[in-house]
């Protein structure tokens, strides 16, 4: 049986996003709890069996996407789980910012955007309140639920993918249409900058075994095919990294940001993620077999090739 959609209103640049809810062994299991909005809490009042919710399941915390854990926590005796790298979010989340402050002034930027990027971070929009009890999706998800959980970092560090042998919850790993930004961010279990163009390299190579299965997507339409989505990723990452090509031995990225895109971006949160798409282009370009040896493994690279060649050998 493939899950029921939930689409909820986010008001956020991606749009609506979908959650989705199954019975899984007899259990009412719910993946992602959309936006904190009053619309939101109203409408899983009215389409969910919230006395009978058993699992709460992320994909990532991302507002959008895990914005009523708290209050589902409170308004059902459901399980919340979050996936491990953002449970290290919840409980150091002033270290984690306190570090991304410091990758962004390694970049080039100085205190004053730090602090301002800082305080965007802190002011209730970006945070929502997290669940005060949890699990770890990856050490205590319940065998009987059968779901398969594939690590698919890239956008973020803590993307998880949930399977089974018809059909995938892939929340932002799989979009239509939509090239997410890989989110500049720090590793907390090593305390380097996290590198999203190796995840990310990885991760292609696990969602080629979805290939077949009914994928649910966090965001836009339907995926029609696992190939497609990454496709179009794969599209407007090499036409975004030829472009950086006069610019890959700057190594101030916040250079590169004012110099691509002048006044336009305004907003601290809008830059950071120009300069996070930046630095994982950027890396890309500093290593860009890797791509390609996934690529082949799984039988795409002839269909990028020409893009591969004008961002790799101009």
């Amino acid at each position: 049986m493939i899950p029921i959609q939930h689409t909820l209103q986010t008001g956020y640049m991606v749009g609506p996003v979908h959650c989705y809810s199954a019975i899984l062994n007899g259990e009412l299991v719910l993946f992602d709890s959309g936006p904190p909005t009053e619309a939101a809490k109203e409408y899983f009042r009215s389409a969910l069996d919230l006395p009978r919710l058993r699992h709460v399941i992320m994909t990532h915390c991302h507002i959008d996407h895990y914005g009523l854990a708290h209050w589902l926590e409170q308004e059902s005796d459901a399980t919340i789980y979050l996936p491990y790298r953002d449970s290290l979010k919840v409980e150091r989340h002033d270290e984690r910012l306190e570090k991304q402050s410091t990758l962004l002034l390694d970049i080039g930027y100085g205190q004053d955007f730090a602090d301002s990027f800082m305080l965007s971070m802190n002011d209730g929009t970006t945070f929502p309140e997290f669940p005060q009890h949890y699990r770890i999706v990856e050490d205590e998800l319940p065998e009987n639920l059968g779901l398969e959980t594939l690590s698919c970092a890239g956008h973020s560090q803590s993307d998880l993918v949930y399977a089974t042998a018809d059909w995938a919850v892939t929340g932002d790993v799989l979009l239509r249409g939509v090239f997410q930004s890989p989110l500049l961010d720090v590793d907390l279990e090593t305390g380097k900058r996290f590198r999203n163009y190796d995840a990310y390299c990885a991760t292609i190579g696990k969602l080629a075994k979805l290939r077949g299965r009914r994928i649910l997507p966090g965001h836009r339409k339907d995926v029609d095919s696992v190939d497609a989505p990454i496709l179009f990723y794969l599209d407007k990452m090499l036409t975004r990294a030829a472009a950086l090509i006069p610019y890959r031995d700057s190594g101030n990225v916040a250079e590169i940001v004012r110099q691509l895109f002048g006044e336009r971006l305004e907003k601290a949160f809008h830059i950071y993620l120009k300069a996070s798409e930046i630095v994982f282009l950027l890396d890309f370009l500093e290593a860009p077999e890797q791509l390609r040896s996934v690529l082949e493994q799984i039988d795409l690279f002839e269909t990028v090739a020409d893009k591969y060649r004008e961002a790799t050998d101009p």
